[in-house]
């Protein structure tokens, strides 16, 4: 396969992932809708917009600094980005499928609810992080966008810590999280 075909097959790699993620804000709004007219309260609304920008500016500057910079494919690399790609999406839609309709892009908590504890809530306490992280690695490393991964990935990491605080707090004084979750456990209470 030449560069060229190369590049315009990562850039629709990119594209589907694009077009997963407009899926994925659809099934949040719905159930945002739903989870609000069931007196969900948010919290942290004021770094979603700097979650929206910096997911938006990931998809695209992994396509431009392939483009740009003539980031070249390399197989092993290639092939290693998408077995972690791959297993981080999986992880992703497992969390999704657990969560149901409380998976929102929003951290909204039902007042009284009891925390979700299963599926990969078992192995780990945030897995849809887990696998945001691993994503955003492994996407730009599937043509070798080493700065797009370690810029997106390092701005990630550290507004996830910002996230998981915030959610992490919304869940103790929203529903019964702390008692799931002691704070020195990271898997559930048995």
């Amino acid at each position: 396969m030449t560069e060229l075909d190369s590049r315009w097959l990562f850039t629709a790699v990119v594209t589907a992932v694009v077009v997963q993620r407009l899926f994925e804000l659809r099934l949040s709004t719905r159930h945002e809708k739903a989870l609000r007219a069931r007196g969900a309260v948010e919290a942290g609304a004021s770094h979603y917009p700097w979650m929206v920008a910096l997911h938006t500016g990931f998809l695209i500057a992994a396509p431009l600094e392939v483009w740009l910079l003539g980031r070249p494919l390399v197989p092993w690399l290639a092939a290693c980005a998408a077995a972690a790609l791959v297993a981080a999406t999986a992880l992703r839609y497992w969390t999704i499928r657990t969560l149901g309709e409380r998976w929102t892009t929003r951290v909204l908590c039902l007042p009284g609810s009891t925390p979700v504890v299963d599926g990969p809530f078992r192995l780990v306490r945030h897995p849809n992080y887990l696998a945001v992280l691993v994503e955003t690695l492994a996407l730009p490393l599937l043509h070798t966008a080493w700065l797009t991964a370690i810029v997106f990935g390092c701005l990630n990491a550290l507004l996830l810590r910002t996230r998981i605080r915030v959610e992490e707090a919304a869940l103790r004084a929203h529903t019964g999280y702390g008692e799931a979750f002691p704070s020195s456990a990271r898997r559930p209470a048995t």
